[in-house]
This record gives C-alpha cells, sequence and structure tokens, in this order.
C-alpha cells in the first residue's frame, strides 16, 4: 500500500512537473532536454558543425538538443543499451557500453574523428540497494571519462551526470587530473530532491 501511494505520488508530481508539460509541448522526448540547453546556455558547448557523442541517450532529448545546436553539418552519435526511437541526424548504436565490443562498434562509426564534445546522461538499472547504485553509477561515470580522455579534442568539452554519494569526490578529482577546468553544474531542471549533478569538464591536459 506505501508503495502504490508513493507510485502515485511520483505520477502526480511528474504530470505536473512544468518541464515535462514544456517537454510536451514543444516535441522533446523528456524534460532532461532542458537540463542540457540550460548548461549549453551558459558554457557554449554545442557549437555549428560540432561532433557531438551522446552516451546513454534514450529516449534521445539530448540528441534531439545537439542536432538543433549542431545544425546540419554537424555529426551525432549516440549509444545506449535500450533502444531508441531514431532521431534524424543521429547515428545510433545499441549496445552496453561496458561491453569491449561495443566500445570497438562505436569507435569504428567515429572513424578517428576528433570529437568536440561527450555527454554522458548514464544511469544503470536500479537495485534499490544504495551502495550498489552508487557504485554502479561511478562505474559508468569512469568509462565515459576514458572514453572522452581517449576521444575528445584538446579543446573538448566532457559533461557527465554523477550522483553525490560515495566516490563522487575520488571521481571529481580524477577528472581534474585529466582536464584543466572542472566545474559543478545544476540546472534547474533537475529536481531539488535528486542527488545528480552534472560535472563540465574542459581542456584537455
Amino acid at each position: 500500500m506505501k508503495r502504490n501511494k508513493t507510485s502515485k505520488a511520483w505520477l502526480h508530481d511528474h504530470l505536473n512537473d512544468p518541464y515535462v508539460q514544456r517537454a510536451n509541448a514543444e516535441g522533446y522526448r523528456a524534460r532532461a532536454a532542458y537540463k542540457l540547453m540550460e548548461i549549453d546556455d551558459r558554457e557554449h558547448l554545442l557549437r555549428r558543425g560540432g561532433v557531438v557523442v551522446d552516451l546513454g541517450a534514450a529516449p534521445g532529448s539530448w540528441c534531439q538538443v545537439a542536432v538543433q545546436r549542431c545544425g546540419p553539418t554537424g555529426k551525432v552519435f549516440a549509444l545506449d543499451i535500450l533502444p531508441m526511437e531514431a532521431v534524424h541526424g543521429v547515428d545510433f548504436l545499441q549496445g552496453d557500453f561496458t561491453e569491449d565490443s561495443v566500445l570497438e562498434a562505436l569507435e569504428n562509426r567515429l572513424g578517428g574523428a576528433h570529437v568536440d564534445v561527450v555527454l554522458s546522461d548514464i544511469a544503470p538499472n536500479l537495485s534499490g540497494v544504495a551502495t550498489v547504485d552508487q557504485a554502479r553509477s561511478i562505474m559508468l561515470c569512469e568509462l565515459a571519462l576514458d572514453f572522452a580522455v581517449r576521444h575528445l579534442n584538446s579543446h573538448g568539452h566532457f559533461l557527465v551526470k554523477v550522483f553525490q554519494g560515495e566516490g563522487f569526490m575520488a571521481f571529481r578529482k580524477e577528472m581534474e587530473r585529466h582536464f584543466a577546468s572542472v566545474q559543478v553544474r545544476k540546472p534547474k531542471a533537475s529536481r531539488d530532491r535528486s542527488a545528480e549533478v552534472y560535472l563540465l569538464a574542459s581542456r584537455l591536459r
């Protein structure tokens, strides 16, 4: 009964969320689009003609924003373990980012291109055990960081969602080892009660 009440409360809050309503009205697949837009409006990550990789892309709202802002001369590559309905202008690969064969397939699609922006909004499938879920989340962040370090151009940007908790500070320090600038961003579209923040890294060392 308690779980049912909690689910109903979440559904009520979700349906009445102004960002959910705005996404539905403006044709974005998820409210997360506004998180990226707010950060990009401030930081100017997504530029015309840019090459972008979106890790953990489904359902595709960040891809929609990237395509709009990079324009027809840009290239957007996306990866997710879940299926994603096609987004015009996006080269999507379905697969598990933790598997070497999937990573190799993504790298093959890049064709040696230097990437301007790596986006990672990946979150693990939740087990309900907080310590386990946090460890899985940090592991995915570390894999995304490794990908960014190997594929970004020297002036590229890496934007990654991280949940505050065990391992957060160690991961941030690891980012600072590779990048000259690492900033914390908490966009307005990110719910206040959520432990998520975004780390924005720029300028590879």
